[in-house]
């Protein structure tokens, strides 16, 4: 808020907002597209070669925006909120920061897959490690599900994952990843923190209210900001599926079943909870903050890393739409069972 006028920095002069109309007509568009936009963007990565090629030097970049903007669409009231009732969040944060990544290790471990493919073993437990994207809470709003509790494990979980992310590294990675698991979980913790700093900064400057104003050209920016990091990570799959078609295939069909495998299970898990909500916390456990990873290491990570960390972008930015008719169903039931439910109150509380 600009002092003595009133104004915020986004209320621009008339030839200023004429220069942006524009811009902010299209990235409006673009995040209406929701879901759509989300899946169309790994094909787009992997059709056009050269725009990976472009992109990847600032994929740690396009990292830390999209850290910032979902720090910033924090909603701090109702965070405040569901940690005041902490058991199911401390259930969910405990089961995606140290339950995925144990069981994952100790799974690579039993099956021999850490001495017969070791790239692929550490980019399993990159990914066990990781903490969920930033981007799971507007998926999850976007599906029409419990968006809320989505964000607040999202929350908790990013707070704790430099430390439980050393703490595998040390137990399963020693000798295999190319910095050391102090120097992993410092970065992670410099990367989330700066993001965060930059994210309070922009809130203070431009305030809720106006952020919440542009939440469509802000959901644009997002997609777009998506797309960068998309194509640096994916730029090589069309060259790998040529190089070693079956390898490729097998890789990604491998990414499937381990994005499927964590949604079902963590959705049995809490189903006690309601099969939506449920659904919710399957969504988000499901959906690895690889990017976060790709920039602690710098990037410097084997072929077959890379190339499992590129498949992973067809399960995440895929499911949210193929998964979209699920959760309808899912929340029409919750809908209606809550009309039901203030139905049968009111009749009684008439009598």
């Amino acid at each position: 808020m600009v002092e003595g006028i009133g104004l915020t920095p986004f209320d621009m002069p008339s030839a200023l907002q004429q220069v942006f109309a524009l811009p902010l007509r299209a990235l409006t568009w673009l995040g209406d597209q929701g879901t759509r936009a989300v899946a169309a963007i790994a094909f787009i990565a992997v059709a056009v070669p050269p725009l990976g090629a472009l992109l990847r030097p600032y994929v740690t970049e396009a990292i830390f925006l999209l850290l910032c903007i979902s720090f910033m669409r924090v909603d701090l009231v109702a965070l405040y909120g569901h940690l005041r009732r902490p058991a199911l969040v401390a259930a969910a944060t405990a089961w995606t920061t140290i339950g995925v990544p144990l069981i994952v290790g100790l799974t690579a471990h039993a099956t021999g897959l850490a001495n017969s493919s070791p790239g692929l073993f550490l980019a399993l437990m990159l990914q066990g490690m990781a903490s969920p994207m930033m981007a799971a809470p507007a998926l999850a709003a976007l599906m029409g599900l419990d968006a809320t509790l989505v964000l607040v494990t999202l929350v908790t979980s990013t707070a704790l994952v430099p430390f439980t992310a050393s703490l595998f590294a040390s137990l399963f990675l020693d000798g295999i990843l190319s910095i050391s698991p102090p120097a992993l979980g410092l970065k992670l913790l410099g990367i989330l923190a700066a993001s965060l700093l930059a994210a309070t900064v922009v809130r203070r400057l431009f305030g809720t209210e106006a952020i919440q104003r542009h939440k469509r050209p802000i959901d644009g920016l997002n997609i777009v900001i998506l797309l960068v990091f998309a194509s640096a990570v994916m730029g090589d799959v069309a060259s790998d599926l040529v190089a070693d078609p079956l390898f490729t295939i097998a890789v990604a069909l491998l990414a499937f079943t381990v994005y499927f495998t964590l949604l079902a299970v963590t959705t049995l898990i809490f189903r006690r909870i309601g099969t939506e909500r449920a659904f919710a916390i399957g969504l988000m456990v499901s959906q690895r903050n690889l990017g976060l990873m790709l920039a602690a290491t710098a990037g410097a990570l084997p072929a077959t890393t890379w190339l499992y960390f590129a498949l992973t972008q067809f399960p995440i930015h895929l499911a949210p739409y193929l998964l979209m008719p699920i959760a309808r169903r899912l929340t029409a039931r919750t809908d209606t069972s809550a009309a039901a439910a203030n139905s049968t109150t009111a009749r009684e509380s008439s009598r």
